[in-house]
């Protein structure tokens, strides 16, 4: 079909077009008879009977009324306008509107649009055959099918997302008995088939027996599949020497987040004066400040010491629990060790601290472990919040009501996407947990695959197995990696004028004080930016580097720092840090 030919692209998605005895329909990406693509929205052409026209004439069938900036009512059949909505955002839960998310938050949204304009054309209109009749990340085009299409030209050919603690995405490799297991459960014929060891392949016999229909694919018990969750338990106990752990006060979880939400729920209530306020430390991780504002609980903020490389301050706790008390009803205490996005290890004493703290001032504790087998720095050591509060002795072990969460995402594991995790309860009250039980059985069940997977971290191949060896392999290797590059971070981010990088003690993140100039500072506020937004914004669209500003964790008035995963392979993180480094010199002058 030459250009001359070309009429029309209908308004209408569901006109049929006849020509010569054909119907031609096309949706987006469709490629006509005469070999043009149409790329972009669902359209018709016709090759018939009007001359060429220009790009501002064609009427686009697939772009909603709001983008033409058209009026949005609506008419019926019968001639009548439509109503209005009933969900609007002056008629929805306010609480949501509340809710704020830094990790996927707008710096993430953006990066995704500067991926996709790598890839997608570049929509000048002079490059185009025909013109391009819209903004480049949407756009429809004509072009002939042999077109070489190139996205628009950047700085960087490659946008590298160091804002999440998704090891996977970032190259981490799945640890082979996981996933052999895994495969066996998905898909029971291969337990047939020779190449499987056979202590995978039993494995997957006894978590299959345990499901309904011995498949994965059928619901489990509210609480969690009861040989994994009996798993679990011989796993904590283990874990912290000996203290008992009752299958009974473990929860398989839809991933951490999952339980550290329904205890929050469990948690808040009141009005006013009398409404429940929950501690949180700042830095802190996202998730905590959003379940609470979706709760309407008050958030209660604690500052972590960072010049003690972000240790928890007694003294800090006690001010900030008398100033709340003014206003609400503190009720609990949310810790996480190893720390996120700070990446502290918590000292035994730091621990016995709050542990007391908690005691003295009745506060509920929530400690969050995900991160319990990453830990790096010489002389720092996990130390679980239930073996310290055992190993304090029954006036604290009989009273102090405890939940802890770990989850199958991070350590050496990385496997955000299963959505494995558990919870256990230490001395929680028995009528609230048959509660803890009615709530848990709304959502049915986690993930079955998930608690599988959760099974199999706290069931290892041990020593004797046929998987052992490499199992113990892949996963000293990948810790011992993941240490380098901590030690790493620190090094070369230390080594930049006006960046100061605590060491990365555990958990995957660095979150280094950065000091901005006062110039940048007034120029972001005129903007309506927090100005380590503003400063992560400009790196992003000037080096493809994507991190997370500080402002979306919180941090002390006056202070400026930005969150960064460790988990980029190393030669990636070394180009990344790298950016960084000649950005904070360049924006710095700049700014001066």
């Amino acid at each position: 079909m030459s250009a001359s030919r070309i009429g029309l692209i209908l308004p209408s998605r569901s006109v049929s077009v006849l020509n010569g005895g054909n119907v031609w329909f096309f949706g987006g990406g469709a490629q006509d008879p005469a070999g043009y693509l149409v790329s972009g929205v669902r359209s018709m052409l016709i090759p018939s009977l009007l001359p060429p026209f220009p790009p501002q004439s064609i009427a686009l069938s697939g772009v909603s009324e709001r983008r033409r900036g058209l009026a949005q009512e609506k008419m019926t059949e019968n001639g009548v306008f439509s109503r209005d909505k009933v969900l609007t955002i002056d008629t929805m839960n306010p609480t949501v509107k509340n809710v704020e998310y830094a990790v996927r938050g707008p710096i993430v949204q953006r990066a995704m649009q500067i991926e996709k304009e790598l890839r997608e054309p570049n929509c000048s209109p002079k490059s185009r055959l025909f013109g391009c009749i819209c903004s480049h990340t949407q756009c429809v085009t004509l072009l002939p099918k042999s077109t070489t299409l190139k996205g628009v030209k950047k700085p960087f050919t490659e946008v590298i997302k160091a804002n999440i603690g998704d090891a996977h995405a970032m190259g981490q490799q799945p640890i082979t008995f996981f996933r052999q297991v895994l495969a066996l459960c998905s898909y029971p014929e291969l337990l047939n088939e020779n190449m499987f060891p056979e202590d995978a392949k039993n494995r997957a016999r006894r978590i299959l027996q345990a499901c309904g229909g011995g498949s994965v694919g059928a619901y489990s018990a509210s609480q969690g599949i009861d040989c994994v969750r009996q798993d679990v338990a011989r796993y904590i106990e283990r874990r912290d020497g000996g203290v008992p752990c009752d299958p009974d006060n473990v929860y398989l979880t839809t991933g951490a987040s999952d339980g550290i939400v329904t205890m929050l729920k469990l948690l808040v209530c009141g009005e006013g004066a009398s409404r429940t306020g929950v501690m949180i430390s700042i830095p802190q991780y996202p998730l905590y400040s959003a379940a609470l504002a979706e709760l309407g609980a008050v958030q209660i903020n604690y500052y972590l010491n960072e010049e003690k490389c972000w240790s928890m301050d007694l003294s800090e706790l006690e001010s900030s629990l008398a100033e709340a008390r003014k206003h609400c009803n503190p009720k609990a205490l949310c810790i996480i060790n190893p720390g996120n996005p700070t990446g502290q290890v918590q000292s035994r004493q730091c621990i016995e601290d709050v542990i007391r703290f908690a005691a003295k001032e009745r506060l509920f504790l929530m400690a969050d472990e995900v991160y319990q087998d990453n830990v790096y720095a010489e002389g720092c050591q996990f130390h679980s919040f239930k073996k310290v509060l055992f190993e304090l002795g029954p006036e604290y072990s009989d009273n102090v009501e405890l939940a802890s969460f770990h989850s199958t995402s991070k350590c050496y594991m990385g496997e955000c996407g299963f959505r494995g995790g558990y919870m256990e309860v230490i001395n929680m009250d028995a009528e609230v947990q048959a509660q803890l039980s009615k709530l848990v059985s709304v959502r049915l069940c986690p993930p079955v695959p998930g608690q599988a997977l959760m099974d199999l971290v706290v069931n290892s191949p041990q020593p004797g197995e046929p998987s052992h060896i490499t199992f113990m392999k892949e996963r000293t290797a990948t810790l011992s990696l993941l240490a380098e590059k901590a030690k790493l971070t620190e090094q070369i981010l230390n080594t930049v004028p006006g960046i100061t990088c605590n060491p990365v003690q555990g958990a995957m993140y660095s979150f280094p004080n950065i000091s901005l100039p006062e110039k940048s500072i007034k120029e972001a506020k005129a903007l309506g930016q927090a100005p380590d937004m503003f400063y992560c914004m400009k790196l992003l669209e000037e080096t493809g580097i994507c991190l997370v500003p500080g402002s979306g964790f919180g941090q002390k008035d006056g202070t400026y720092h930005f969150r960064m995963t460790i988990l980029p392979p190393t030669d990636k993180l070394k180009i990344l840090l790298a950016k960084v480094k000649e950005f904070h010199q360049k924006f710095t002058q700049q700014y001066s």
